[in-house]
């Protein structure tokens, strides 16, 4: 099957972000069900919306978590969190992100997406010692 420009610049993209090991998971769990969604939001998220210019992928990466955390996605935030240590979000950046989900989401949201951010940092501590 041929791919588009935007899904190629999506896949480049969303390996550079999340890491080859995720996308390749992901891509082995793939069935003919779920094709069509992988290639959507490969292509529009990561190839339309994540691979544009003008915000980094730093940037990127703190809306998502926060944006994510305020609309409930837990397994998407703690995923996110992981992929910050390849955009270059530190430990810190991630804190403000969610204390602005705190002020405009609602403390629960906040509160959950903090303890999902510590335990997946923690994760992450454990493996670089």
């Amino acid at each position: 099957m041929a791919t588009s420009p935007s899904f190629e610049r999506g896949m480049a993209t969303r390996r550079a972000v999340l890491g080859d090991n995720h996308v390749d998971k992901a891509n082995a769990r793939k069935t003919t069900f779920d094709d069509d969604f992988q290639t959507f939001i490969t292509e529009g998220a990561w190839g339309s919306v994540w691979s544009r210019p003008g915000l980094s992928k730093r940037e990127r990466s703190m809306l998502t978590i926060a944006l994510l955390a305020a609309l409930g996605h837990d397994e998407e935030v703690a995923m996110h969190v992981r992929a910050s240590v390849n955009t270059g979000t530190s430990p810190d950046d991630i804190k403000e992100a969610l204390l602005h989900v705190a002020v405009y989401a609602g403390v629960a949201a906040a509160n959950r997406a903090f303890r999902i951010a510590k335990e997946e940092l923690a994760k992450r501590d454990e493996v670089s010692q």
